[in-house]
């Protein structure tokens, strides 16, 4: 779940050198924020601020921003219209396909006198007998509903209508409220159930092989018995998941469901578990052993078309490292040829304040059972003792050389 960090407004803030406290205009739309927070604080002088197509649940933290003109929040989980009072030049509010059914929070829009344009359509107030001639006349100053120009001759007879509108609203208000209790308890119910099922798998006696890199309990059917098939070369990249994940998968987009809040996060939550288990890596490599070259041969399987400069390799005596798009595998080599699974120790994206803490996790081979040469021990380490350098023997003067002076005064040199 995406939330607003100092980070993703910096991001977003390319056009204004990445300043924020001056920044005007603001897009994060389709980052799967679930709660608007931080933005009245950091930027003061936003003007135009767009947040479609989130999971926004509720309107609030933006009291703050006085010189907001415009504010997007499309495609999100609001239902109901609050906390706007404070933005005094709000001109336009575009809140098209949420969930409002609370038709008469529209009235907290009456003191913003600047307000213009107003978009509900796709939600269920629109829905409502007399939507249209109780917003018109719950909100003078507008000009414009649903990008439909409100003409005078509407205005006069909507505000002739009101009381009457305004009670069939009430009513309608009422039985909405009503069906989305339903539907939340109902949720509810089906997220107990989930969290139930997940508990049945992971208990002690549920069969299959703990997978470290995930922490979850895998079946025997997501290991082969002996040795992993490798990637087929021609056929792209290889299918990781499970035949039974492709079926849930299956029966998850077939099945079903009302469009509410609660399925807008249910959906969310299905694909955030696709997407962790695409990015779990689980790479087959071999390592063999080369006794008539003298070589140790480590041959790795990576996604076709994958660019080279996503692999970084680091070879030591007596381990080898690769990075693959950021994720580390560890192979110590000593032992005979093997064929297995890479997984992930390290995730660069979403990992990385905890990776201090977790230990690499590092695939060994069993050297017991095929004997070569230990590559950490073909130099022995024999200790060598530091000699003493001797300086030249010194030149001594000849008497028979003809410069040579003999001084009585002058001590011998030995």
């Amino acid at each position: 779940m995406g939330r607003i960090t100092e980070d993703l407004v910096r991001r977003n803030a390319e056009h204004n050198d990445c300043v924020i406290f001056s920044l005007e205009e603001l897009s994060l739309h389709q980052q799967e924020i679930e709660r608007l927070e931080h933005i009245d604080r950091w930027c003061r002088d936003l003007k135009i601020l767009y947040l479609q197509n989130n999971l926004i649940g509720k309107i609030e933290n933006v009291g703050k921003l006085k010189k907001l003109e415009y504010l997007n929040l499309a495609l999100n989980n609001v239902e109901k219209i609050e906390n706007l009072e404070g933005c005094e030049e709000l001109t336009k509010l575009d809140l098209t396909v949420n969930f409002i059914g609370e038709l008469s929070s529209v009235k907290t829009l009456r003191g913003n006198v600047h307000l213009r344009e107003l978009f509900l359509m796709g939600n269920p107030c629109a829905d409502f007998e007399g939507y249209r001639p109780f917003v018109v006349a719950a909100l003078p100053q507008l000009q414009c509903l649903d990008g439909k120009e409100i003409e005078r001759s509407e205005r006069i007879q909507a505000l002739q209508n009101l009381p009457a509108v305004e009670q069939r609203i009430r009513e309608q208000e009422r039985a909405h409220c009503l069906k989305r209790a339903r539907e939340k308890q109902e949720a509810q119910r089906k997220l107990r159930e989930e969290l139930e099922n997940k508990e049945k798998e992971n208990r002690p006696g549920f069969e299959g092989h703990w997978d470290p890199g995930s922490g979850a309990t895998l079946p025997p059917s997501a290991e082969s018995k002996d040795h992993p098939q490798a990637p087929d070369i021609q056929g792209g990249e290889r299918n990781h998941r499970k035949p039974e994940d492709g079926e849930d998968d299956l029966e998850f987009w077939n099945k079903p469901s009302l469009f509410t809040p609660e399925s807008r996060l249910e959906t969310l939550r299905h694909m955030e578990k696709q997407r962790r288990d695409q990015e779990k890596l689980r790479l087959d490599f071999s390592l063999k052993d080369d006794e008539n070259r003298h070589q140790i041969i480590l041959d790795l399987a990576v996604y076709r078309y994958m660019d080279t400069s996503l692999i970084h390799v680091d070879v030591q005596p007596t381990y080898v490292r690769v990075m693959v798009k950021g994720k580390a595998g560890e192979v110590i080599t000593g032992g005979r040829g093997t064929h297995t699974s890479v997984r992930s120790t390290m995730d660069s994206s979403r990992e990385q304040p905890d990776k201090r803490s977790k230990p690499t996790e590092k695939l060994e081979v069993d050297p017991s059972k095929h004997s070569f040469p230990d590559v950490a021990n073909i130099v022995q380490g024999a200790r060598h003792t530091p000699r003493r350098v001797r300086p030249a023997p010194g030149v001594m003067p000849s008497e028979e050389d003809p410069d040579f002076e003999d001084n009585p005064e002058v001590p011998p040199l030995i």
